[in-house]
């Protein structure tokens, strides 16, 4: 195992991300709904806004892990063209299979963020974060949809992911950052020790939390000692959400 949960993967990952710290211009968006805890520790420890991206993978029927591709929002879908000619997967399976996850899509857009619009992502840098990557598909229909609305830069950033679709994909974004590219990979579950499922009820915690306004007048905190990944002492943090592990340290 290389991390407890999904939490402990997302500080991991965040170490690898310092460069893009207290940048206005940056935002981190998750793809729920495994990428959630990861990213809220990277957008807490960054010091920049959190927001889910909705995208949904087109599993095989009968074999629903495989993914034959994904949708996301936006209308678009991608495929694995290499696992439909595989499979000989007719495109009325396919257009059945994308008709039902996207009527999840919408669910999940309505449940997590509450009425409220997605961010402005025009000219910013996006850092696009899940728990991992094995095919890749859901990622790349996530930089397909998210390259429609103009970000300055793409990244992407996972705490673990496959050799070979990290050799793939980086050629699509403009940098992808993750912790570790074990061989065999097999799944991404294999490489934590608590890979259960995030519920929709911890999301809207971890959006919530993120999203909270800091109030007039509140100072910045700054961690006296060394911030929670053990890499930059003095990072600057939001109060009141610095992350519990700097609260721990740096009160009283």
């Amino acid at each position: 195992m290389l991390f407890r949960d999904r939490s402990d993967a997302g500080r991991a990952l965040a170490s690898r991300l310092l460069a893009y710290a207290n940048q206005p211009d940056v935002v981190v968006l998750a793809l729920p709904r495994g990428g959630v805890p990861v990213a809220y520790e990277v957008a807490e420890a960054l010091g920049v806004s959190l927001d889910v991206f909705l995208v949904r993978k087109l599993g095989v029927p009968g074999q629903e892990e495989l993914a034959m591709g994904a949708i996301a929002s936006g209308g678009v879908r991608v495929l694995n063209e290499e696992v439909i000619d595989a499979l000989k997967i007719p495109g009325a399976v396919i257009d059945a299979v994308a008709a039902d996850e996207h009527q999840e899509l919408e669910r999940r857009e309505r449940a997590y963020r509450d009425d409220r619009p997605a961010p402005d992502v025009r000219g910013h840098t996006v850092i696009l974060v899940d728990d991992g990557l094995a095919t890749g598909s859901r990622m790349r229909a996530a930089v397909a949809a998210l390259r429609q609305s103009q970000p300055a830069r793409v990244v992407v950033a996972v705490p673990v992911a496959a050799a070979t679709t990290v050799e793939q994909l980086q050629t699509e974004v403009d940098e992808l950052v993750t912790v570790a590219t074990p061989e065999p990979f097999l799944a991404v579950g294999r490489w934590y020790e608590d890979f259960s499922q995030t519920r929709d009820d911890e999301i809207r915690v971890l959006l919530e939390r993120a999203g909270h306004e800091e109030p007039a007048g509140a100072s910045r905190v700054i961690c006296s000692r060394s911030d929670p990944l053990g890499q930059r002492p003095g990072l600057r943090y939001d109060s009141p959400f610095e992350p519990p592990s700097c609260r721990r340290r740096c009160s009283a």
